[in-house]
């Protein structure tokens, strides 16, 4: 069991910055990889970018690549969203994930955090 929390989320203007935290307690280390996801309102929840726990290779999302990045901090069980040049379609909650396994979904969900970013 990995217990998940997000934190960092808030309202920022276009073309500003955020960083999200996600915090990873439990049975960190069985995590395969970790990764944020995000939901805006009457949408479906999307994939933005994850990363594999041990060597630390990600991938992005088309939209948000070469704006956000994923990073971790292994001491601290914790992995980083640095989003910048933000837009108001960045507007979501994110989700952070965790997956135990190469060819598992995500199973561990953090509870969301809220970003806005005003025009």
């Amino acid at each position: 069991q990995v217990h998940l929390v997000e934190s960092g989320g808030g309202l920022v203007q276009a073309g500003g910055s955020l960083r999200l935290s996600c915090a990873a307690s439990g049975r960190t280390f069985s995590i395969y990889t970790m990764g944020w996801f995000r939901q805006a309102p009457g949408k479906e929840r999307e994939f933005v970018t994850r990363l594999t726990w041990n060597d630390g290779y990600a991938w992005y999302a088309d939209s948000v690549k070469g704006r956000f990045t994923i990073s971790r901090d292994n001491a601290k069980n914790t992995v980083y969203l640095q989003m910048n040049s933000l837009k108001p379609e960045d507007t979501a909650v994110y989700y952070c994930a965790a997956n135990f396994g190469a060819t598992l979904g995500f199973s561990s969900w953090g509870q969301g955090t809220q970003v806005t970013v005003s025009s």
